[in-house]
């Protein structure tokens, strides 16, 4: 990743191109909040930032990692920021008001979309943020694109004075490619002083600026070395591409044939889009097709721009029904619209097999503690004369809304917004409503966005508990470290901030509990439950998963008694595998007897405490 050798080939993920590609323009800055797919970025910058004299940092959220960025810019500093669709949303206002005010040192976003929603709650388009904040939008295709581009984004923004937004895809981040090496500098160049009279101030009259660098932009994009054109001079059927469209689009062509007389415009500068560039193709053609992930942001402005110029098209791609409204693009779908296109027959489909793959919903990992949390959530809920409301958050826990959290959300909106859909009914309960109120939050998200909320709701006397699932780390997108673990994206051992102090510093009423000793957890939630006024329950247990490189090498047995057994006629509708649902926990039909998987069962031993039968047991090593 950090070898100096300029013509070398290498094989790289899309994360790791990012990651060169800013290596090689020499960034003074990174800052990110871990967001799948592109979580891997700040990781690799963070441990080699000190080799190459840079500074990186896990930010405790996404406003905070664009405004150091900020800062970093007006030291003539080059600062990357990296997030996910989701996290582009959250730094809206700040990201609006940077466009406006500009930048001195290049200031990039890099902004990793999620279509189909793999690992996110919605597959949101981020083009069509940077089409609101009036900064120009760039999109590689390839591995070799996704690291060129970074330098030239960088070289774009201090050239124009303006922030740039790359916008990469799930299967760009995870996707693999050759990429050929650019020189490396030695070092950074030398940061700046701010002078007296340096200004990056929003005020409503510098609107008019932001427009004079697009129509600068626009200039510069007609002869962009990212936008490619093969195909007829003057062709009647026209492909324009972005992104991966590009080469599901390529490989369409290839498969079906016929594709002679096709024109393909593989498009990599979307925002502001070079007009000419585009009419020149758009003109002699009378059917357009375009290819993009996900929403029809090309397909409008492209059908704006021909009709602006009146020229007579026929548009094929995500609004006329050529390609899926939702999800991403995939060879089949994109081969059908380009057939649609051509007139290409499309070659006969032979399922590779008739049966149906079987459905596997989401679970939670094997010995998670939110499962327990969960289980004994539900469960005291459950014994309340009015069950009561459960409001969820975003995290690993987003999946107890499913089975694996024993449908227990009621309510799940975005980030952070738990705590405020939960002091919004708790106030509530002091005008009729006859239910306990309940929302919860993790660990790294409690210092992304919880504490204004939690500060609103404790000012406000609001009825309601929270449960904070304190599991020492950003568990869902790869253990990344946040302010409680005392450790930074370099490697540096600070001090970890102390939830309950700062639950105490605001004034709630703090418990903490140990989701595994299942007696002594549940009877601190029921008395939480029963108490009036903001409580919060740290529900406090390290992932499973950091703790199975942690525990002693003394080997641990989970087993089932099969003489203590009874089956389904232990009344627990198999506690098991239906209930209880870890993936160590298994049933064996033929004997209808529930079984321990000795290779997935990390050896909590949660299940034995709360077995009705009692028929599962531990022997050795420690249990939690």
């Amino acid at each position: 990743m950090t070898a100096n050798a300029p013509g070398q080939v290498c094989l790289m993920q899309g994360n790791e191109a990012i990651v060169r590609g800013a290596v090689e323009a020499g960034i003074h800055f990174a800052a990110s909040y871990p967001g799948s797919p592109s979580s891997q970025v700040l990781g690799m910058l963070g441990k080699i930032a000190r080799e190459r004299s840079f500074y990186a940092e896990w930010s405790t959220n996404e406003v905070c990692a664009l405004q150091a960025c900020c800062g970093a810019s007006l030291a003539n500093g080059r600062a990357l920021c990296v997030v996910k669709q989701n996290g582009l949303l959250c730094m809206a206002d700040a990201l609006h008001c940077a466009a406006q005010h500009g930048v001195k040192g290049g200031l990039v976003i890099v902004s990793s979309d999620d279509p189909s929603a793999h690992s996110s709650t919605n597959e949101f388009d981020s083009r069509w943020q940077a089409m609101s904040a009036g900064i120009p939008l760039l999109e590689p295709t390839t591995m070799q694109e996704t690291k060129d581009m970074i330098p030239y984004a960088f070289e774009l923004s201090e050239k124009t004075g303006q922030i740039v937004l790359v916008r990469v895809t799930t299967r760009v981040c995870h996707g693999r490619g050759n990429v050929i090496l650019a020189p490396l500098p030695e070092r950074p160049r030398p940061l700046e002083r701010v002078r007296e009279w340096d200004r990056m101030v929003c005020v409503c009259y510098m609107h008019a600026p932001a427009l004079e660098k697009l129509e600068s932009l626009r200039r510069d994009f007609e002869t962009s070395p990212y936008n490619h054109y093969a195909g007829p001079e003057k062709p009647k059927k026209l492909i324009i591409a972005g992104g991966t469209g590009c080469l599901y689009g390529q490989e369409a062509l290839r498969r079906l044939g016929g594709g002679e007389d096709v024109g393909f415009l593989a498009l990599g500068t979307l925002w502001p889009l070079p007009e000419d560039y585009l009419l020149n193709y758009m003109r002699p053609a009378e059917e357009v097709l375009i290819l993009e992930e996900v929403d029809p942001f090309l397909e409008r402005a492209v059908e704006a721009l021909a009709g602006r110029e009146r020229l007579s098209l026929r548009f094929l791609g995500r609004s006329d029904g050529a390609l899926p409204q939702i999800g991403e693009l995939d060879p089949d779908n994109v081969a059908a619209a380009v057939a649609k296109l051509t007139g290409v027959a499309l070659p006969e489909n032979r399922p590779a097999s008739t049966l149906e793959l079987p459905v596997r919903e989401m679970s939670f990992c094997a010995g998670c503690p939110h499962r327990a949390t969960f289980y004994l959530l539900k469960r005291a809920m459950r014994q309340e004369k009015h069950p009561g409301v459960v409001v969820g958050d975003i995290g690993c826990y987003f999946m107890a809304g499913q089975s694996a959290g024993q449908y227990a959300y009621q309510v799940c909106n975005c980030m952070g917004s738990g705590v405020n859909v939960a002091e919004g009914l708790g106030q509530l309960t002091n005008y009729g409503l006859d239910q306990k109120v309940v929302t919860m939050c993790g660990d790294s998200t409690f210092f992304h966005t919880i504490l204004p909320g939690l500060v609103n709701a404790t000012y406000h006397h609001a009825n309601m508990l929270l449960i904070v699932l304190d599991n020492s780390a950003t568990a869902m997108t790869g253990f990344q470290p946040h302010p409680g673990t005392g450790l930074t994206a370099m490697g540096e051992h600070v001090k970890a901030m102390d939830i309950p102090k700062i639950l105490d510093a605001v004034g709630c009423k703090v418990e903490v509990a140990d989701p595994f000793d299942v007696v002594e957890a549940e009877k601190i939630l029921r008395r939480l439950l029963d108490q009036p006024g903001m409580n919060v329950l740290i529900m406090r247990q390290p992932c499973a998963t950091l703790k199975a490189k942690e525990r002693s090498k003394k080997p641990v047995r989970v087993y089932v008694d099969q003489d203590v057994c009874l089956g389904d006629g232990c009344g627990c509708d198999r506690f098991c595998s239906r209930v209880w649902g870890c993936p160590g926990n298994t049933w064996d039909f033929q004997k209808n007897k529930a079984q321990i998987d000795p290779v997935a069962c990390v050896g909590c031993g949660v299940c034995a405490k709360l077995c009705p039968s009692g028929a599962i047991k531990v022997e050795g090593g420690e249990e939690a």
